[in-house]
């Protein structure tokens, strides 16, 4: 196969992404997306070919190393087509469109995502990685490529036809979230179908789940944040012991448990990949992502609130301690990703660019025996290693012979086989994974992508400030709070209310999506009640009003993903999904209450159930697909309730009071604090039924109060506890 370099970088190489400029010495001519790219399709007439993906996927890289670096896929692709690069964390809604199109016509998706386009931007062939060769009776890229360039040349007239009418079938796509079609009979009160969707959905997942290794389904399995999250609802609507309850528990924490021994949870260096390939969660693929260390942290402190156990606060703190020193940049954002292959130490590079993945991860038997010297045995025994590898499934074929660290067996079983008290085998297995870290630190690192991403920056401050108030922990609010800052000076245009995708040396000119409002507003909820500091609540409040500017669909409801002003966005969706990120409608619903419950937000109640009404067509047919919309859906139906702490929050009676709230899990609530300054003015004058609370002789209080009326304020927290039952 024949394959070359470009004698100088493409258009690629000026841009921010570092996924668009790991693409910049190709010889493929590429164009990153916009009016350039547009404006050549038209005046050349030319198809387009769409590429997406990211910088930390794998089979991307693999596309990458197979077709885009060689010569002769270059030739045809500059020639017949205008060849277009998307990073599709930079352009979700780009991203959201095309893929739609490639699950509906493919039956599946992924990435990188390979589409071909009129130079209107109509869609009219698709897949996701395609082989450079022909296989088995399948045609190659290259094969392809001739064969959609020859089309093109000869039947444009029908493809154009064709693709208008995707274009068409998406547009009805879009609509089909909007109000219902109600045949004879009025249609269900909220409250019902909510209920009915919630108990479809536990059905669901009680049927799919699996009871040796947990999670829901077969391999791959992927750590799916929102169905945990809505176990733990489940669990706290219906009492911890109730049967449901129970079995809610039960679901939820033997998952986090199986996800926490397997190979999906970095043993040595903290943090979660990205899903596994096995179902026992013992290979994963490997990379790491923001969004899943903020989710998955967040069902650990929920793990930790059901049950008391310390092993699930432990794992939290693990995934945060990953998260600070590895994913947290000098100005103190947080992170994209970490790539899933690496350079290998010594040996062979692999087949793809020299890199190979896992190679940061795995080990050999021989490596840990040099490595941990007479506590190999002790520590190779109790994370199932193998002299010959443990690696069972291996998509990739570059884990022979290696091994991915997993606990088969309990500390305690350790302990006893090597006649050692559990505290000592404790403290033997993590001086190991220490000196690990060490060695490991000396091998060439994944690659890292350090752009900022507005919505997993929210996601994240939103779990670190949870864990400050779980955990007691206030060093993680103040990672929070510098994140937040962080956002507010670099990707928030102040005279304009104009939040921006992503930094990266600087902001990029894409402004925000849907999703980014929503998990950021989420997060400044989230992080004015682990702190009481009234500005993130005051931005909060401006966010939501230039969300609702932006996106808010004033014919059906609901919000949609992309702005009206982008000529280059075809179809206006509104996602229906809670996937690996929750979908920007879920999150919206849960926000307008909350500000509605705190702040009596002008049309936030309103919004909020024209919203989960323009969705109830996906989430009462599938709710297995909204599981966070479900949640946000308890609060949609239930009487507001907000707790008012009063008193001086930095003060160790009102933060025992915090404490005895972050601790237990309950019904939906929000939380303030009625400080008597400037605060607590700010907070009356849009609820005065808060002026008038104060502390106690002195003492701070809680006033516990159920849709804006107030019970008589308790200031012991064994008092408040009886108070919430």
């Amino acid at each position: 196969m024949g394959e070359g370099k470009g004698l100088m970088p493409n258009r690629l190489a000026t841009e921010k992404s570092p996924y668009l400029r790991q693409h910049a010495e190709n010889p493929v001519d590429w164009l990153p997306w916009g009016a350039e790219a547009l404006a050549r399709a038209a005046a050349e007439q030319k198809p387009i070919f769409l590429s997406i993906g990211y910088s930390s996927c794998h089979w991307c890289h693999v596309m990458a190393h197979e077709s885009f670096e060689n010569a002769a896929v270059a030739e045809a692709l500059n020639r017949d087509f205008i060849p277009v690069k998307v990073d599709r964390e930079e352009r979700p809604d780009v991203d959201r469109v095309y893929m739609t199109y490639v699950q509906q016509t493919t039956g599946r998706g992924g990435w990188p995502m390979s589409v071909w386009l009129t130079p209107r931007l109509h869609p009219f062939y698709g897949g996701t990685y395609f082989p450079p060769d022909d296989r088995h009776g399948r045609p190659g890229f290259l094969t392809l490529l001739q064969a959609i360039a020859r089309h093109w040349r000869e039947q444009r007239a029908r493809i154009e036809s064709g693709a208008a009418d995707v274009v068409a079938a998406l547009q009805r796509h879009a609509l089909e979230g909007g109000p219902r079609e109600e045949g004879p009979g009025d249609p269900a009160p909220l409250s019902a179908a909510a209920v009915a969707a919630v108990e479809s959905a536990f059905g669901y997942f009680h049927e799919a789940y699996d009871p040796q290794w947990g999670g829901f389904g077969d391999a791959p399995k992927f750590p799916r944040a929102s169905v945990i999250n809505l176990l733990f609802r489940v669990a706290a609507q219906q009492g911890l012991v109730s049967p449901a309850g129970a079995a809610a528990v039960e679901m939820a924490t033997h998952t986090l448990r199986r996800m926490a021994e397997g190979g999906l949870h970095d043993h040595v260096g903290g943090g979660f990949h990205r899903y596994s390939v096995d179902e026992k969660w013992h290979v994963p693929h490997f990379e790491k992502m923001l969004y899943d260390q903020a989710q998955i942290a967040l069902n650990y402190l929920d793990a930790h609130r059901a049950t008391g156990r310390e092993v699930f606060a432990w794992i939290a703190r693990d995934i945060f301690d990953y998260v600070r020193r590895d994913l947290t940049g000098p100005h103190g954002a947080f992170l994209s990703a970490e790539d899933a292959d690496s350079l290998p130490r010594g040996g062979a590079p692999g087949g793809h660019g020299g890199r190979v993945e896992g190679a940061f991860y795995v080990w050999t038997r021989e490596e840990l025996d040099a490595a941990l010297g007479p506590e190999a045995e002790f520590f190779c025994r109790h994370y199932g290693v193998e002299p010959g590898g443990n690696v069972e499934s291996d998509p990739s074929g570059e884990l022979q012979g290696k091994n991915v660290l997993h606990q088969g067996r309990s500390l305690a079983a350790t302990a006893k086989e090597f006649k050692l008290e559990l505290p000592a085998a404790e403290a033997r297995l993590l001086a190991c994974l220490a000196t690990l870290r060490g060695v490991r630190a000396g091998r060439p690192r994944p690659e890292l992508d350090d752009k900022v991403i507005t919505a997993w920056n929210g996601l994240m401050i939103s779990a670190l400030a949870a864990g400050a108030a779980v955990l007691d922990e206030p060093a993680l609010a103040a990672a929070a709070a510098r994140a937040a800052d962080f956002l507010q000076r670099e990707l928030f245009d102040e005279p304009t209310a104009t939040l921006f995708r992503s930094w990266r040396g600087g902001r990029s000119d894409v402004p925000g999506f849907a999703e980014d409002y929503a998990c950021l507003i989420q997060g400044l909820l989230d992080l004015y009640e682990a702190t009481f500091a009234i500005r993130w609540l005051q931005w909060a409040e401006r966010l939501q009003a230039e969300m609702d500017r932006r996106f808010w669909d004033g014919e059906n409801g609901g919000y949609f993903n992309s702005r009206a002003d982008d000529a280059t966005v075809i179809v206006r969706l509104k996602e229906d999904h809670d996937g690996a990120e929750p979908a920007p409608n879920s999150v919206a619903v849960s926000n307008l209450l909350r500000l509605d419950w705190m702040l009596g937000f002008a049309g936030a109640r309103e919004k909020a159930l024209r919203t989960a009404e323009a969705t109830r067509r996906q989430w009462s047919r599938v709710p297995q697909a909204l599981p966070q919309m479900l949640i946000a859906l308890e609060m949609a139906v239930m009487p507001p309730r907000s707790i008012v702490l009063a008193g001086e929050p930095a003060a160790e009676d009102f933060r025992a009071l915090a404490m005895e709230l972050a601790r237990r899990p309950g019904r939906c609530r929000v939380l303030m604090a009625a400080d008597g300054g400037a605060a607590q003015r700010w907070l009356a004058e849009r609820r005065p039924d808060l002026a008038a609370l104060r502390p106690v002789d002195g003492r701070a209080a809680a006033y516990v109060c159920d849709d804006f009326a107030c019970q008589a304020p308790v200031t012991e927290p064994a008092a408040l506890r009886r108070l919430l039952g």
